[in-house]
């Protein structure tokens, strides 16, 4: 009778203990930092984003139209995954991007979801960058990033 009974509490004990670990692993999962975003989607080598117009250095006025330039790439709308393709976020005087995370949207990061190559945009008078950030189907950069270089324009 007491081989049974220690037995019984043997198992109990392991059970316990591998219940243990495993609240123990789910807890320090629960602690770990926040995921670093779906899967980036692999960018094709040589691809280019650039902004065609306004040049860099430019004096404009508001309202103006931009317009957005890729090669070695298609574009495609949000929501289309088809491989090497993706669609146009313009960034208005250089907002914090995460680039491992889809991209928000907010005055300074505007998303072209539509497939769109170019917008008209308003912009206070003085000095402001842009700057073009591709995005796959679900708005994260593809990895590596593919961002246009960052010019700079003056509003009169």
């Amino acid at each position: 009778m007491k081989l049974k009974t220690l037995t019984a509490l043997t198992a109990a004990l392991v059970f316990s203990q591998g219940a243990q670990a495993g609240l123990a692993d789910a807890t320090e999962r629960l602690l770990e930092p926040e995921s670093q975003g779906p899967e980036a989607t692999p960018a094709p080598e040589g691809a280019k984003v650039y902004i065609i117009s306004p040049a860099d250095g430019e004096t404009v006025s508001s309202p103006l139209i931009v317009k957005f330039g890729l090669q070695g790439m298609g574009v495609a709308p949000a929501g289309t995954q088809r491989e090497n393709t993706g669609h146009h976020h313009l960034l208005i005087d250089d907002p914090e991007v995460d680039t491992s995370k889809p991209l928000p949207s907010s005055e300074q990061l505007i998303h072209f979801g539509g497939g769109q190559t170019e917008t008209q945009i308003k912009l206070d008078k003085g000095e402001h960058s842009l700057q073009l950030l591709l995005g796959d189907y679900k708005h994260q950069p593809h990895q590596p990033v593919i961002r246009s270089p960052k010019i700079t324009i003056t509003v009169e």
